[in-house]
């Protein structure tokens, strides 16, 4: 039986993982769920799943979570604060967590479960990002066990299971959708709207990770984070745009062989891999009728009009904390945006301004970086309000 802590467990990962968990209830117990804020749907689920422990980001939402919780006429213990979301991702009442949680707020659970030795599910692209060098040296250290969740990655995880199989490896190829603006040019992406930009194609995703995907600085993020996941420089990890997005990425080796793994674009097959590795558990998703399908075309993306991926490359070779530069950047202009405070191009030239200002220090401590992220946050933000300003 595995004992999940689900991070982000309202979220549409973390509600994507509680359906695969429930279809198993004799090898899955959902033993934690950890929300933003959103007490009641974080009790609606409590309902469902009754976990042991139920924890909320946001502290001034205790007294909501815990007395919901006691209506309901449930045992689960009411937690509050990151504090307390660190220490349950780390207790041995659970061996998985799923970190879902959403930006850099999920770094600091996702190395308390490195750190505790836990098969970790990642799906918090930010702790690669900002703090890869620093998870994966947890991971290694304290022989936790990382499956990625992100469909490309875990694609090039089921095809590299081993480091056996990664003999005579020359270079892996992320797929990319292409987002909900694919072929357009930069000049017709100068007035699309929040709502616009939220409306992925393919995959159902919460609103900052659909912008990411419309800009492809998301793609950008996955460059980095296949980076660190399976050590390989810039150079030998490549992105294709795919627009049906059934193969999620390709791995090419030395003799000419190219390995896909190809499915239907829904993260409960990432999740019950990652569940189940080495084992195969029904995910709830239908398998691939190719026939039905039709074609599967390829392009090369446009660096152009989506500057964003151009500039998660660069990031990634200047080294440093220029990742962790990049991605706070990232999540202040895509904020603004969605607010309506900038407009969609202002996201690329933001993080492309921070990138040129700010210091790229070496990364050698979470400090360091987290005092880049604070530093780039608060110059990014003048920015913005300069921006805004009438």
């Amino acid at each position: 039986m595995r004992r999940v802590a689900v991070l982000g467990a309202t979220g549409s990962i973390g509600t994507s993982a509680l359906d695969v968990i429930g279809r198993h209830p004799d090898r899955l117990r959902a033993e934690v769920l950890v929300a933003g804020r959103n007490a009641e749907a974080l009790v609606g689920l409590c309902r469902t799943h009754r976990p042991a422990h139920a924890a909320i980001a946001d502290e001034a939402a205790y007294a909501a979570l815990r007395d919901g919780l006691r209506a309901a006429g449930l045992d689960t213990e009411a937690h509050a604060g990151m504090d307390a979301i660190d220490a349950l991702a780390a207790d041995a009442a659970t061996d998985t967590v799923v970190a879902a949680i959403v930006g850099a707020a999920g770094l600091s659970s996702t190395l308390a479960a490195a750190r505790a030795g836990k098969r970790l599910l990642l799906a918090n692209k930010e702790s690669l990002v900002l703090a890869g060098d620093l998870l994966m040296r947890a991971v290694r250290e304290h022989g936790a066990d990382i499956v990625p969740i992100d469909s490309e990655h875990n694609a090039i995880f089921q095809c590299l299971p081993d480091a056996h199989a990664r003999d005579g490896l020359k270079r892996i190829q992320l797929t990319a959708s292409g987002g909900p603006f694919r072929g357009r040019s930069r000049a017709e992406l100068a007035n699309v709207t929040p709502a616009q930009a939220v409306a992925h194609p393919k995959w159902s995703m919460g609103p900052k990770i659909s912008v990411d995907s419309a800009t492809l600085m998301n793609k950008g993020l996955e460059v980095i984070e296949a980076h660190h996941l399976f050590d390989l420089p810039s150079d030998r990890i490549g992105v294709l745009v795919h627009p049906q997005s059934l193969v999620h990425s390709l791995v090419e080796f030395v003799d000419g062989s190219t390995l896909a793994q190809l499915g239907l674009p829904d993260m409960r097959t990432a999740l019950a891999v990652g569940f189940a590795w080495p084992e195969r558990i029904a995910s709830g998703v239908a398998g691939l009728d190719l026939l039905a399908q039709g074609r599967l075309d390829f392009e090369a993306p446009d660096l152009d009009a989506f500057p964003c991926l151009r500039l998660a490359y660069a990031a990634l070779d200047a080294g440093g904390c220029a990742t962790a530069v990049l991605n706070a950047a990232n999540e202040e202009a895509v904020s603004a945006f969605l607010q309506g405070r900038i407009a969609f191009l202002s996201i690329p030239a933001l993080v492309e301004d921070a990138l040129h200002r700010m210091p790229h220090d070496q990364a050698d401590s979470l400090e360091a970086l987290l005092a880049a992220d604070a530093a780039t946050r608060a110059s990014v933000r003048d920015a913005i309000t300069r921006e805004a300003a009438p």
